[in-house]
């Protein structure tokens, strides 16, 4: 019998197998390459910028800043900049005696500068560095260094802090996706911060460092921490008084004009400070004018009203703030001369009124209230600093840092509308709350004082040219009676207006009166405010007082 042939498969059978095994390997692998993550690392040395031999990267919480550390043997230093920028802001650099000026709450310290490392300033090619013992000593943060590359990680931020905790061993991506380049690999049971979620990865630091991603589905939700820390950080305490402070300025040139008290508060009620404008900057080597009266605290002590002396920098036209605190022996000429006439006379406390401060000028007048406060509460005398109303432009003032060293903040709110400015109100109800809403957001309500204005302005608009002059409260009622104005009510100010014409101009008063205050001090109670004060003494109308007293405890 002849045997069957086996049939062969036929091209076309062949080729559509081959197709159909390439199409299942093209599959595989772009499943492959899209499912199965990566395991290609970072350069590390790229990723942290390439340090420089003897440089350290450095990270804080969750920057890496462009600004390097320096290594030297066992020794880490970080630039002052950087403390002072990013970590803590007093230690003041003495330019004069080329040092560093640490002022805590209750003492000031002095560090020298060395050439060489090893001590706790190292000034290495004209630049301040600070050891990171150093910065520790006065700093509440974990600071460690790392190599490969070296680095520098530091932890600043323990409270409310939001984690997620690996729940397997997992990588820090680079990027969010699987694909991204591998920063390192964490262990099981690790915290990492998280700064950001997002579908399915969360950005996290690490403690050593790094700053990237994990897959949501490697740690556990998130949650919210604080981690316990030693208390070995001096804090400041604080001269407060229990009851509302209702305070006034006394204006004052010469000494003669302290034989008036009497005079000038015959009609005052309600108040229970008072701050004489006593003290000036003479010059640029800390010397004062003292106009001080020990007769004047006795009247006003038996009266019931505590002394708030005000030192000013602004009676010697020429002086240059700037020159008057950046040197250390002038500041603390002005602190010593200040503080002695102080309590020669036996004033409660001192009220510091340095206006029109220069933005170089910022960083020395934070260190002499430093250095006041200390003077200050050694000698158990309050100390309360005035303030324009936030602007960006008087963002050196650093009203946050101020918080933390003084008693009381002062808001000046007044001044809104000004001699060369356009015409309107001196303090616009919008404009003052405002104000407050934007220092309470760094400064606790609790020591925030908010100052009204006891004047306005006449604004007069002739052939064109606007010109404006500053009237009491009852120079201003005067001035509508004489023109027999009717005048109306602004909600959008919260004041009544007058608008007249006089000798061909047409003039404009935004007025303070009872109506325009109380709105004023009403936000005292509203925003849990310390109290108001009042500029100045001598402009009120003598119903102004119940006004205030009324509406600072709330009632109407």
């Amino acid at each position: 019998m002849r045997k069957k042939k086996k049939k062969k498969p036929s091209p076309v059978f062949l080729v559509a197998i081959l197709i159909i095994l390439v199409g299942i390997a093209g599959v595989a692998a772009h499943m492959i390459n899209r499912y199965i993550p990566s395991r290609e690392p970072m350069d590390l040395y790229e990723y942290y910028g390439y340090p420089q031999e003897g440089e350290a990267a450095i990270v804080i919480g969750s920057s890496i800043l462009e600004e390097r550390g320096v290594l030297a043997g066992e020794n880490a230093y970080i630039p002052l900049d950087v403390v002072n920028t990013y970590l803590n802001a007093r230690y003041y650099w003495d330019e004069d005696n080329q040092q560093i000026i640490y002022a805590s709450p209750s003492a000031v310290q002095y560090f020298p500068a060395s050439p060489e490392a090893g001590t706790e300033v190292w000034q290495k090619d004209g630049s301040v560095f600070l050891s990171l013992p150093f910065v520790r000593m006065f700093t509440d943060l974990d600071s460690y260094v790392y190599q490969d590359p070296d680095r520098i990680a530091i932890r600043n931020r323990f409270e409310d802090v939001t984690v997620v905790t690996s729940q397997k061993r997992t990588s820090i991506r680079q990027l969010g996706g699987i694909k991204s380049k591998i920063l390192t690999d964490v262990p099981m049971g690790v915290d990492l911060t998280l700064l950001e979620e997002l579908d399915n990865w969360y950005k996290v630091a690490s403690d050593d460092g790094y700053i990237g991603y994990v897959q949501k589905k490697d740690v556990s939700i998130p949650a919210q921490i604080t981690l316990e820390r030693a208390d070995t950080i001096e804090d400041y305490t604080y001269l407060t008084m229990d009851v509302p402070v209702n305070m006034v300025w006394h204006n004052m040139e010469v000494v003669e004009a302290n034989a008036y008290f009497q005079d000038m508060t015959q009609s005052m009620t309600g108040v229970n400070v008072i701050s004489p404008t006593w003290f000036f900057a003479a010059d640029t080597n800390g010397n004062l004018t003292n106009i001080s009266s020990a007769d004047y605290v006795q009247a006003a002590h038996a009266k019931g009203l505590k002394v708030w002396a005000l030192v000013n920098n602004f009676h010697t036209q020429d002086l240059s703030t700037y020159e008057l605190l950046r040197h250390t022996a002038s500041r603390q000429n002005l602190i010593s001369q200040l503080i002695q006439g102080v309590l020669a006379v036996g004033a409660d406390g001192v009220n510091v009124d340095f206006e029109y401060l220069s933005e170089d000028a910022g960083p020395h007048f934070l260190e002499f209230l430093r250095e006041l406060s200390i003077e200050c509460h050694r000698n158990n005398l309050v100390l309360s600093v005035d303030n324009p109303v936030p602007e960006d432009f008087s963002s050196h003032y650093d009203r946050a840092e101020q918080g933390k060293i003084v008693d009381y903040i002062i808001i000046m709110g007044y001044d809104e509308h000004y001699l060369g400015s356009d015409a309107g109100s001196v303090a616009s109800l919008p404009w003052v709350e405002q104000g407050i809403i934007d220092t309470i957001a760094e400064v606790p309500a609790a020591r925030v004082i908010n100052a009204v204005p006891f004047y306005t302005r006449v604004w007069k608009t002739l052939s064109g040219t606007l010109s404006s002059e500053a009237v009491s409260m009852p120079r201003s009622y005067e001035i509508v009676q004489e023109n027999n104005v009717n005048t109306y009510w602004d909600n959008v100010v919260s004041q009544n207006v007058a608008v007249y014409e006089k000798d061909g101009a047409s003039c404009q008063i935004w007025l303070e009166d009872a109506s325009s205050i109380a709105e004023k001090v009403r936000l005292i109670p509203k925003y849990g405010l310390a109290g108001v004060a009042a500029w100045r003494l001598g402009l009120e109308d003598n119903a102004i007082w119940q006004v205030i007293t009324d509406n600072l405890s709330g009632g109407e």
